[in-house]
């Protein structure tokens, strides 16, 4: 069947029935694959970039054709099963298929198909891609999932972004390769013991990339490449965050941050969270409660603090923006039922992100009543969009349904205002946003993993969390630490699971406090940025002296460390290098490193050891091979390649660093 098999240009084409698959090189070791069943392939990269120049080794024979391109294989039979090796002919990832089309490589009458395309009325089709799982096998990335898991083999996941969840559909396997389903439909991935299942809810065409490599760095350089790196971080962002739900007043905001320096506490970002507009999608400060914003920013930069500003994409039906943003098609739209996407304090529509002139309309407004009295780093808060109900298919956006486009809306969001900073002259841009998707790292976003509960169970999901988001490109993560949802600072219980939340926020890529503690303050009016209550107060020296006292001892590393982090941020920039990563990322060849889920690396010479229990007097920690280390509470010296147990009073989180580093801690 050589016939079904032809070459053009790099490009591997099986053209069979109505199915074209494409087989092409798409940057060093690796390969994009796409496949469709309508009359032409469709022609966006989604979440990659254009590759520099390749030359693939492209085989074709009487029974199979062969895709060459450095550390990675491709094999297509003639009856269409396609395995992937790497330079050792070890097998990567195999389709899964059960037919009697593979007489002579395994014959089955199940009638199963690697790539299944059921169509829908209408034309496009929901997608399933199967592969033959390898039970050994662990997997990594993938995103934010609220769970205490890190290896994500046997486990299913929606894709499909929520308040607190992100779907980055990237793994890193340790077989050796790193698969990207470079598709933004709603859908879920099976990583089961006996078949990998990829699903696309609705969809044109199958579309996903692989690459292969010897280490999980070089894996992980390489998704960085083709899907871009974040910018470098401002030296502003890797200082302290101060937040909490909500600032109700520019002197009370104003009252805090002098309050830091008063106490020569370090301090590099203050926030404003929502609800300082008069209207959602006013994008503007209500004046009765933020008279003068230009002042306000001038007295925060003269004590060195940058300010930060909550932007929400919901636009209430009786905004000043409303009815224009309605004649020009920038609202997002429903296929059923009222056209409401959030009723929180108003009827509320959300601004489509995927319009690039929504886009720029957004930036405008937030150039003209924000940046240009000096704001330069943004909260985009509702990123998911955090829709009432998650209907997935009842919302439209100007580039297609919901269902099948919708997991790129945080992406685009993050890249309306990255477009319009840049475009103003500003190279290190840093926005906190809550969601996103493969590709939202190059647009500056610096992600959080939402509106999470306050105790030690919400603690362990973070820690699983944070080390995915960094494998699944993500590398500029952070939490609300304390958690979000409660919390009562006069409580004990809460104040040890905020202490050590504290210990292991100071070793996160950004160090930021927020949350919504209890018991509630009153709303101080009844229209505009008067309307929304306020949480209690949530400053570093609001938990008692015991807290106040570790909490000092904590923000002075984090300032010692500066330096270091600056390069941990260098290394994201420039290669995708995640600050913070699982052992087995600087020791790939130590198979003890690949079982350890309670320890982690910052950065190439810190290991970071949080206490994740309550109540916790000892922990046990997993010191890596070939390395000396030294514990920085003790001053001892151990050899790696074995566990040690370490004592936990509250003032204290096991610290090791390797013994050459020499980090001022």
């Amino acid at each position: 069947m050589k016939e079904v098999f032809r070459k053009q240009g790099n490009r591997l084409i099986r053209e069979y029935d109505s199915e074209k698959l494409w087989i092409e090189p798409w940057g060093e070791n690796s390969l994009r694959v796409r496949s469709t069943f309508h009359a032409e392939m469709e022609p966006q990269d989604w979440a990659l970039l254009e590759p520099e120049e390749g030359t693939a080794e492209i085989t074709i024979g009487a029974e199979k054709a062969i895709v060459q391109n450095g550390k990675i294989r491709a094999e297509l039979t003639s009856a269409g099963k396609l395995t992937f090796y790497n330079q050792k002919n070890e097998i990567l990832l195999e389709e899964y298929v059960r037919n009697r089309r593979n007489i002579k490589a395994f014959c089955s009458a199940l009638k199963i198909d690697a790539r299944e395309f059921q169509p829908h009325l209408g034309g496009d089709y929901q997608l399933t891609l199967r592969f033959e799982s390898n039970p050994e096998e662990k997997l990594y990335g993938m995103g934010q999932y609220q769970q205490p898991i890190l290896d994500l083999k046997n486990c299913t996941l929606e894709l499909a972004q929520r308040n607190s969840q992100a779907t980055v559909p990237f793994a890193l396997s340790s077989l050796g390769y790193g698969f990207l389903w470079n598709n933004p439909a709603v859908g879920q991935v099976t990583f089961g013991k006996n078949i990998t299942e990829w699903k696309a809810e609705s969809t044109k065409q199958l579309d996903y990339w692989i690459t292969a490599g010897d280490t999980p760095a070089e894996i992980e350089e390489a998704y960085a490449k083709a899907t871009g790196t974040v910018p470098m971080m401002p030296e502003y962002g890797m200082g302290f965050w101060q937040c909490k739900l909500r600032y109700q007043t520019q002197e009370e905001l104003l009252e805090v941050a002098r309050e830091y320096k008063r106490r020569g506490l370090p301090i590099s970002v203050i926030v404003i969270d929502y609800f300082h507009w008069p209207k959602q999608g006013d994008w503007r400060f209500d004046k009765d409660y933020w008279p003068d914003p230009e002042a306000m920013v001038k007295e925060l930069k003269d004590m060195g603090i940058e300010l930060m500003v909550s932007i929400w994409p919901t636009v209430d039906k009786q905004s000043e923006n409303y009815e224009e943003m309605l004649r020009k098609g920038y609202l997002t739209r429903t296929d059923r039922g009222i056209r409401i996407n959030h009723d929180f304090l108003g009827n509320t529509l959300y601004f489509d992100a995927t319009h690039p002139g929504a886009r720029e309309y957004v930036w405008n407004k937030a150039k003209q009543n924000y940046y240009d009295y000096g704001i330069k780093t943004f909260w985009l808060d509702e990123a998911e969009p955090e829709y009432n109900v998650y209907d997935f298919d009842n919302f439209r956006y100007h580039i297609g349904p919901n269902v099948q486009v919708g997991n790129i809306y945080p992406a685009m969001y993050s890249k309306a205002f990255y477009d319009g900073m840049t475009a103003e002259g500003q190279k290190n841009v840093v926005n906190l946003v809550r969601c996103a998707w493969a590709g939202s790292q190059r647009y500056g976003a610096l992600v959080w993993s939402g509106d999470i509960d306050s105790s030690f169970a919400s603690l362990r999901n973070q820690f699983a969390i944070g080390l995915n988001m960094g494998l699944a490109g993500i590398p500029w993560w952070t939490t609300d630490i304390g958690g979000f949802h409660g919390g009562n600072p006069d409580d004990p219980e809460f104040r040890e699971c905020m202490i050590r939340w504290f210990q292991y926020g100071t070793f996160c890529p950004v160090f930021r406090l927020h949350g919504d503690r209890e018991p509630h303050q009153e709303p101080l009016g009844t229209s505009g940025g008067g309307l929304c209550p306020s949480g209690a107060d949530n400053e570093v020296w609001s938990y008692g002296e015991e807290a106040y006292e570790i909490f000092k001892k904590y923000m002075g590393m984090r300032e010692r460390l500066r330096p270091y982090i600056t390069r941990l941020m260098k290394a994201a920039h420039e290669k995708g290098t995640p600050p913070m990563r699982p052992l087995f990322y600087d020791f790939p060849e130590d198979q003890e490193a690949w079982n350890v889920e309670d320890a982690y690396m910052f950065g190439p010479d810190l290991l970071v050891a949080p206490v994740l229990q309550e109540g916790t007097a000892s922990r046990s920690v997993y010191l890596p091979q070939g390395e000396t280390w030294k514990d920085t509470n003790s001053g001892e010296l151990y050899e790696g390649g074995q566990r040690i147990t370490c004592e936990t009073p509250l003032d204290t989180m096991p610290l090791f660093v390797r013994v050459d580093a020499e980090l001022p801690l």
